[in-house]
């Protein structure tokens, strides 16, 4: 069965604004008549941005959808897990710093920014799931503690993913630095020996005995570990490293995994921006000239969908001039396989589609 997707465009006039707009658009998708807020708490999951990257969703996009909710007795706080990579979000203090840089406020939002996966990026839940590539998903403890999860994104290409959507912001966003690691990795993590100081950190979080210190350098038995990647949060000097050897299709296959964990057995809602559509992640502390115009506003109660509904819509706009697009040859006529042939975001919606995330069969409803 098709699911709905309401779309609607960026034009404005003089009667309504872009945020006006957006509140129109996700009412007339049926977020307030369909969920009871009513002194819930209410997850946003966002990416606040890498500092530095300028094409991450402005806060005042964030500010309708938490308006919405608190006018309707709603408990709301936005939300994301610390990085596995490192940067300005690895963890909950430098997170914070950069959500507020990038304008993720009290004052400017009206909630609270809350780091799910906590200071170190190692309080998690474990959420069993018994898919085909994860058991147990470790999803960011405050993101479990909620009782409404919803995905605000700005749909954007990716190195890995080939974009990022609703899928990618709930499966590898939610995910723990552990999770975050597990998505990424086939195999265990190792030890840079260059970094290591030898701080036994590792050693004490460890709880399989895995890890010995010799001659002030840690390092891992993979006879004993199990991957569970907390060694990689604990680490003050960033020299524990996960293994980032996971082929593209089961890190997608594992995003769509993560994603199910996060939105099963509650009710959640999707929203995605289709603009400033650079060819990479957010997590860059860059951004590159957008591949193709700005599109629209989506929303859907179908997450699958709504990431199928944006490809499309992104596939049929031209390229813009002077992006990494302009002037490459267009063999796949997918502008995400375009700029990164390596990846296939079909392989996420098609496992998404399997493990009864979604459809990706849609209709386009535009207001």
């Amino acid at each position: 069965m098709a699911s709905k997707v309401y779309f609607t465009n960026f034009r404005t006039s003089y009667r309504e604004n872009l945020p006006q707009k957006l509140a129109r658009l996700v009412k007339k998708a049926g977020m307030l008549e369909n969920i009871d807020f009513a002194n819930k708490y209410t997850a946003i999951k966002i990416h606040f941005g890498e500092p530095g990257n300028l094409s991450y969703l402005r806060p005042n996009f964030a500010r309708v959808i938490v308006d919405l909710i608190r006018e309707q007795g709603g408990r709301v706080f936005l939300t994301d897990c610390n990085t596995l990579y490192v940067g300005r979000r690895k963890n909950a203090l430098d997170h914070l710093d950069a959500a507020y840089e990038n304008g993720y406020n009290p004052f400017a939002t009206g909630c609270h920014v809350i780091i799910a996966d906590g200071l170190k990026g190692t309080d998690e839940t474990l959420v069993p799931i018994n898919g085909t590539y994860v058991k147990e998903a470790k999803i960011g403890r405050a993101i479990m503690d909620a009782d409404i999860v919803i995905s605000l994104n700005h749909f954007k290409g990716h190195e890995s993913t080939g974009f990022g959507g609703a899928l990618k912001n709930l499966g590898m966003g939610c995910g723990s630095r552990a999770g975050k690691m597990e998505m990424h990795s086939a195999g265990k993590p190792v030890v840079d020996p260059n970094t290591c100081v030898g701080c036994g950190s590792c050693r004490k979080i460890c709880a399989h005995s895995a890890i010995t210190i010799t001659d002030k350098k840690a390092s891992i038995d993979h006879s004993r570990c199990v991957g569970c990647g907390r060694c990689v949060g604990i680490c003050p000097m960033d020299a524990v490293e996960p293994a980032n050897d996971e082929s593209n299709d089961i890190l997608n296959c594992k995003i769509a995994e993560y994603a199910l964990a996060v939105v099963q057995n509650r009710p959640s809602f999707h929203i995605s921006l289709v603009m400033d559509v650079s060819p990479n992640c957010d997590c860059h502390a860059e951004n590159d000239v957008p591949i193709v115009p700005d599109v629209g506003m989506f929303a859907s109660f179908d997450p699958v969908a709504l990431d199928v509904a944006c490809a499309d819509a992104v596939n049929r706009q031209p390229v813009t001039a002077g992006s990494v697009l302009d002037g490459l040859p267009h063999v796949h006529h997918d502008h995400f396989k375009d700029s990164h042939p390596e990846t296939n975001w079909m392989s996420a919606i098609d496992h998404g589609v399997q493990i009864g995330l979604g459809s990706k069969e849609y209709e386009l409803i535009e207001i």
